[in-house]
Formats: structure tokens, C-alpha cells, sequence
């Protein structure tokens, strides 16, 4: 599991990594806002529309060849930036680093899913959950001494070598898992997978948890300014809600394969507390943005593991790439949506007004889980 681990890593860090060190580099060719903005988005465009295609293509071919393919073209994208450092060459190396990890984020999730029992799902994506906010919380911080230190092409080097490495290491160590035989699905089938609540409920919480935690990373270290605090207080926070994430993410998955904790009562509660923590935010304040980051953080810590177990357990195990990728574009969409929601309402009131329409949306969308599961409990029993 340890390399697939690592493949998560290295999705999580190659993404904040670069992101949050383009605007202050202007020496390798990010010159202006709208440059650095086509930049940012070229990474995620790329995963929004490739993720459900590879991952259908992992069922097909096997979930293995995928995830080694994505990583040794992702180390290829960052050693093309390395080899000519030029503007057009970092955008290219922005965009094939975005479609390589398209093909290896899900097909790590499939193989997590594949590689474990179903009573050890919620401990293995828990510990992969882990292994990807510890890339999240690194990137920015890492990849800032690096370019520090040697710019941009020092910082995709090592971008480069490590996806070299997990290359290595996963094609050592992971096992071959061969694509399992499924009848033919047609559009309407795919359709009705995708409109199941089996799916569409812990999809769902996914992409709400992203947004929250994309618009905390994004939007705490403005009210943290506006409070007048300093950079270190706001970059402290942002610290704060990563390591949160990270450290409730593996106990959620323990909890989950226990029996101590259901996949609809934990994504309901995860709802909620992420709700309470953007409610936090709305507080003025170094002690509201401390327990908005907090509270964030382990609401979308508790979310994430009990979201993709929720999946694997639902998913035949050969549609497994697929399922993964369309959660994973959900996810995508729920890091671009929940800040431009939260820019949108903050540009014609305030910030604070922004924080409470997300908050509003979170704790609706908390009442979806407990209300199927409701529903199922009051379901007839089948006549025998």
C-alpha cells in the first residue's frame, strides 16, 4: 500500500507545490494575473476532463498500468519545464503534470479499493487521505524553500524524481490486479449509477468538503488580514486546518471499520461540523479564524475517508477506475465551485456573507445522508 500512498502524495504536493508558488516567481515567466490564473487553472481543467477517462480506462486495461503510466508521464511533464525553461514549456509541463495525474490519482484510489478487503476500507483510504493532506500541508511550504533556492526548475526536479520514484517503487511492489469481466454498460446504465444515491450521496459530500476546504485555504488568510493579523498568524491557520484533515482522516477510517461509526451518520456529522467551522469564520478575530480552520479541517477530514469507502463498498469491484473518477471530478468541481460561490456573494455583500452561504449549503446537505438512511430503515422487507 506504501506506493500508492506515495502516488497520493505526489498528486497532492505537485498541485499546492507549483500553485502556491507561481505568483511570487516572476523571473520564470508569470508576469502577470491573468497569466498566473491560466497557469493555476490549467492543472485542474486537465483533471476535471481526463479523470473519468482514465479511470474507465483502468477497469478496462487493468488499474496498475494506468497509475504507472500517469506517474512516469508526470515525471516527463516536470522534466520538460527542467530541460527548457521557457514560457511555453511551462505551460505545457503544467498541463501534462494535470493529465498525468489524471491517470494516476484515480487509479490509486481502484487499487486501494481493490488491494483491501471491504472491512479495511475505511483504514486504507484514512491512510491515504493522510498521505495526500501531508502533501497539501507540504507543498506550499516545501515548494517555497525550493524555489527559493533554485526557482522553478529546482522545484520541478524534484517534482520530477519523485514521480520517477513512485514509479519505481509502485511497479516493484504493487501488485498486478487484472481487470475483472463486466457486461457492457450502456449510457442509460451509466446514467442510473450515477443518480443512485449509493453514489450520488457520498459524491456529494466530497465535493463539499472540497469546497469548504479550498475556500478556508483560500479565504481565512484574508480575514486573518483584514483583522489585522500578520502573515505568519493567517499562514499558522492554514497550517492548522491541513493538519486537522490529516490527523482525523486515518481515526475516521478505524472508527468506520469498527462499527463505531456508519458512512451516513459520519458524512452527515462531517457536513455539519465543516458547516460550524465556515459559521467560525464569520467570527472577527485571530480566535475565529483558529477555530474556523480547526473545525474545517476535521469536518473534511471526517468526510473524505467515509465518502471513497462509501464508494468502494457500493462499486462492483470492475467498475471500481470509474466510479473513482467520477468522484474524483466531483471533487474537482467542489474546488473551483465552493470559492467562486463564496467570491460571488462576498463581491456584492461582504465576506462574512460569503462564509454563511457555503455554511448554508454544508448543513442542508447534511440532512441528505440521515434522510436515506431513514428512508431505508423504513423500507418493507421483502416478501419470502
Amino acid at each position: 500500500m506504501a506506493p500508492l500512498y506515495a502516488a497520493g502524495f505526489t498528486t497532492a504536493f505537485g498541485a499546492h507545490g507549483i500553485a502556491a508558488n507561481l505568483g511570487g516567481f516572476s523571473n520564470d515567466a508569470v508576469t502577470s494575473l491573468l497569466v498566473l490564473g491560466g497557469l493555476l487553472a490549467l492543472y485542474d481543467g486537465a483533471e476535471v476532463l481526463l479523470k473519468p477517462l482514465f479511470g474507465t480506462l483502468a477497469d478496462k486495461i487493468g488499474a496498475r498500468p494506468v497509475l504507472l503510466g500517469g506517474l512516469i508521464a508526470f515525471a516527463a511533464a516536470s522534466a520538460l519545464y527542467v530541460a527548457a525553461d521557457s514560457p511555453g514549456k511551462l505551460w505545457a509541463a503544467r498541463l501534462g503534470q494535470g493529465a498525468a495525474a489524471s491517470a494516476f490519482s484515480p487509479s490509486a484510489s481502484a487499487l486501494v479499493a481493490r488491494l483491501n478487503p471491504t472491512a479495511k476500507h475505511g483504514r486504507a483510504f484514512g491512510s491515504y487521505g493522510f498521505h495526500k493532506s501531508i502533501g497539501y500541508t507540504l507543498g506550499p511550504l516545501l515548494g517555497g524553500v525550493l524555489v527559493w533556492a533554485g526557482g522553478l526548475r529546482l522545484l520541478f526536479t524534484v517534482l520530477a524524481a519523485l514521480g520517477a520514484a513512485v514509479a519505481v517503487w509502485a511497479a516493484l511492489a504493487v501488485p498486478a490486479v487484472p481487470p475483472l469481466p463486466k457486461a457492457r454498460q450502456t449510457v442509460l446504465d451509466l446514467a442510473r449509477r450515477v443518480a443512485d444515491p449509493a453514489f450520488l450521496t457520498p459524491t456529494a459530500a466530497l465535493a463539499a468538503a472540497t469546497a469548504a476546504l479550498s475556500v478556508g485555504v483560500g479565504f481565512l488568510p484574508v480575514s486573518g488580514r483584514a483583522a489585522g493579523l500578520g502573515t505568519v498568524a493567517t499562514g499558522a491557520a492554514v497550517s492548522v486546518l491541513a493538519a486537522c484533515a490529516a490527523l482525523v482522516q486515518p481515526r475516521a477510517g478505524r472508527a468506520l471499520d469498527d462499527g463505531r461509526l456508519t458512512a451516513r451518520s459520519g458524512l452527515a456529522a462531517g457536513l455539519l461540523i465543516t458547516a460550524v467551522g465556515l459559521v467560525c469564520a464569520m467570527l472577527p478575530g485571530l480566535t475565529g479564524v483558529l477555530l474556523a480552520a480547526a473545525l474545517i479541517g476535521a469536518g473534511t477530514g471526517l468526510i473524505t475517508p467515509l465518502g471513497f469507502a462509501a464508494l468502494a463498498t457500493a462499486t462492483p469491484p470492475e467498475r471500481l477506475g470509474q466510479t473513482m473518477g467520477a468522484a474524483e471530478l466531483g471533487r474537482e468541481l467542489g474546488d473551483a465551485g465552493g470559492p467562486l460561490l463564496v467570491a460571488a456573494v462576498a463581491a456584492s455583500t461582504t465576506l462574512t456573507h460569503g462564509y454563511a452561504a457555503l455554511a448554508v449549503l454544508l448543513a442542508a446537505g447534511a440532512a441528505v445522508p440521515l434522510a436515506h438512511r431513514r428512508t431505508a430503515a423504513a423500507a418493507p422487507e421483502p416478501e419470502t
